[in-house]
């Protein structure tokens, strides 16, 4: 092959690449824009899904209906009336005396059902307005005009049961007028109402027996996401096609072994932490009967230290699972730990915006707040707790100017018993499960706790749950 040749090759396989590009960016572009137009509810899609194909059906049986039958048999009915019309113009040239007027007149009336009138001296009206779509209209005068080789003029829209004609001859007008239904297809209107009525029926019954399939759809949504802000989902059972029972007693059994894993775990942590409690009771009494010494005094400290880590695991372990979720004032309930937080010597402001009253877990959520607030007073001067609630989360960001959290170890802080050696004192106190608790009552809410920068230069954490 010469240079010429796979230069040419080259260049070609270039632009079918080049097309081939452009077409897969105008698939992406117009599946983009589909799915936008597109509803995003089931109910919606399903209809669509349903409603789509009894329109196309009825629009195709509408077309072939009226271009196959209505359009033919109205254009053969025409051309039936035209000729006779055509043949009472010919016999009215062949016998033009008054008495054979009459023999024409009573022989258009009897054998073709057409009523005849004569009328001599006068002239052809003028135009009168077409309808602007009449398929009577477009045949009849074409029918007319092939056979009809004079002057003439219809009126197919004045009186709606009669269609007349008057042609022009020498020195007289030929009026004729003739039933529409001789040359117009009257009853197709009969069948389009039918056809339109039963579509109505049909999509009204399909859209009401759609409706009953998706409201158990609807009833596990709610069910699930009621049960991921920690509501009670009490009188929800599985109902609808098998699928969608299936898939509510899934969830039931989810939940149901969410609830047993969360009770057994707070069973044990408070079988554990009970038992170490009577050890360290018997420690205590110990330590009493030895008197006091430098030695006892730092065993001391470490039983006091133990006993506070203890009273960190009981509230690790209760997590307040069972607690029914009620109406909270959340700016009252702000200010109830700034507070509490000042009374402890922090120096803190608080606001809130937006509607006060949400649905939550009391004392699950004030543990939460209160755990993240406490954080900051151990390692800032200055903390701001504020609160806004919008249509669908409620936000709580409890700020800093402490010395901030790495940004890689900033998921680490929510593990049990995680402790920081740099960014935070470790002689501070905490059991390390402050923020543990605290993000396990956020996500109990369905919601969570997130970490990020702080205006006031420290640590910004933000409690986002939905409402």
């Amino acid at each position: 092959m010469s240079v010429l040749d796979t230069s040419v090759v080259g260049a070609a396989r270039a632009r079918l690449r080049l097309t081939q590009r452009r077409m897969r960016e105008n698939n992406a572009r117009f599946g983009a824009w589909f799915n936008r137009i597109m509803p995003k509810g089931l109910f919606a899609r399903s209809l669509i899904i349903i409603v789509t194909p009894v329109v196309i059906l009825q629009s195709v049986l509408a077309f072939v209906f009226m271009e196959r039958h209505y359009n033919t048999v109205t254009r053969r009915l025409s051309a039936a009336v035209s000729q006779d019309i055509t043949a009472v113009t010919q016999l009215a040239i062949a016998f033009p005396t008054d008495e054979d007027q009459e023999r024409i007149k009573r022989i258009a009336q009897i054998t073709m059902g057409l009523t005849v009138d004569f009328l001599p001296g006068e002239r052809l009206p003028p135009p009168g307005p077409k309808p602007f779509f009449s398929t009577l209209d477009s045949a009849f005068t074409g029918e007319l005009a092939k056979r009809l080789h004079r002057p003439f003029w219809t009126d197919t829209v004045g009186n709606s049961n009669l269609i007349e004609v008057r042609v022009q001859m020498d020195g007289m007008v030929i009026r004729v007028f003739a039933r529409r239904s001789q040359a117009y297809l009257s009853n197709s209107h009969i069948f389009l109402l039918w056809m339109v009525g039963t579509a109505l029926v049909l999509m009204a019954v399909a859209i009401l027996f759609l409706r009953n399939q998706i409201k158990p759809i609807e009833a596990l949504a709610d069910a699930a996401i009621a049960f991921g802000k920690g509501r009670d989902v009490a009188g929800f059972r599985p109902r609808g096609a098998r699928e969608v029972r299936g898939a509510a007693l899934a969830f039931l059994e989810m939940k149901r072994r969410i609830e047993r894993q969360i009770e057994q775990r707070t069973t044990m942590l408070a079988g554990v932490s009970h038992d170490m409690r009577t050890i360290l009771t018997r420690f205590k009494l110990e330590l009493a009967l030895l008197g006091d010494s430098a030695d006892t005094e730092a065993l001391r400290k470490d039983v006091d230290e133990l006993q506070s880590m203890l009273e960190a695991y009981l509230a690790f372990a209760r997590e307040d699972v069972g607690e029914p979720p009620v109406l909270v004032d959340m700016a009252r309930l702000i200010e109830e730990v700034r507070f509490n937080a000042e009374r402890h010597g922090d120096k803190v402001t608080a606001s809130y915006a937006g509607d006060p009253m949400v649905m939550v877990r009391l004392d699950a959520f004030r543990r939460c707040l209160a755990n993240l607030v406490g954080n900051a007073g151990r390692h800032g001067t200055r903390i701001e707790i504020s609160g806004t609630r919008d249509e669908r989360w409620l936000t709580i960001a409890v700020d800093d100017d402490g010395p901030g959290i790495a940004p890689a170890l900033r998921e680490d802080v929510f593990r049990p018993f995680f402790r920081l050696d740099e960014a935070r004192n470790q002689d501070s106190g905490g059991s390390g499960l402050g923020l543990t608790i605290a993000r396990d009552a956020a996500r109990i809410h369905g919601g969570d706790v997130i970490l990020g920068e702080s205006p006031l230069g420290g640590l910004r954490a933000a409690i986002r749950i939905p409402v």
